[in-house]
């Protein structure tokens, strides 16, 4: 399943990038939603190339009846973001790969943060899959619109707390 997200934020590339990548704002993410953040690792420095992998639990109750019956109360979530060093305009692009626990459910999409002066645009495209033969096509489009509104959760949720930081 396609998974296709945009919005743009009235904040610098780098000050969208020190959010999506501080441990405070991807708790209180995690927390929001019902969950917690188990570990975030940092590898390398905000300002070059660097890698960041977040591990949370998540309840299951807003997946359909067929996937909890599956994978249970909570999942824990693995998502590892592969950044490239800022372009000369300062955008940003990132591979994510988010992996289910437990699941037969993983995405992969490249997340861009485009400089358009003060705003920062954020472009999301990639795929949702899972291994299950016959059965994965119907998962994967169950998991696809909650890895699409965790995403959007992820970008209105760091207008505000930028916003919150000032």
């Amino acid at each position: 399943m396609a998974l296709s997200a945009s919005t743009t934020l009235p904040y610098s590339v780098a000050q969208v990038t020190d959010t999506f990548t501080s441990e405070a704002s991807l708790r209180h993410i995690s927390e929001l939603v019902g969950g917690n953040l188990v570990s975030v690792a940092l590898d390398g420095s905000v300002e070059g190339p660097f890698n960041l992998t977040v591990v949370r639990k998540l309840p299951t109750t807003r997946l359909p009846e067929i996937a909890r019956k599956l994978v249970g109360e909570s999942l824990t979530v693995t998502q590892t973001e592969r950044w490239q060093a800022p372009a000369a305009d300062g955008s940003r692009t990132a591979d994510v790969e988010i992996k289910v626990a437990g699941a037969p459910v993983d995405a992969k999409a490249v997340q861009k943060l485009v400089a358009e002066g003060s705003p920062t645009r954020v472009d999301l495209e990639g795929e949702v899959n899972s291994g299950i033969p016959f059965l994965g096509g119907k998962i994967a489009s169950a998991a696809e619109p909650m890895l699409a509104k965790a995403l959007n959760l992820q970008a209105a949720q760091a207008e505000a707390w930028i916003a919150s930081q000032a």
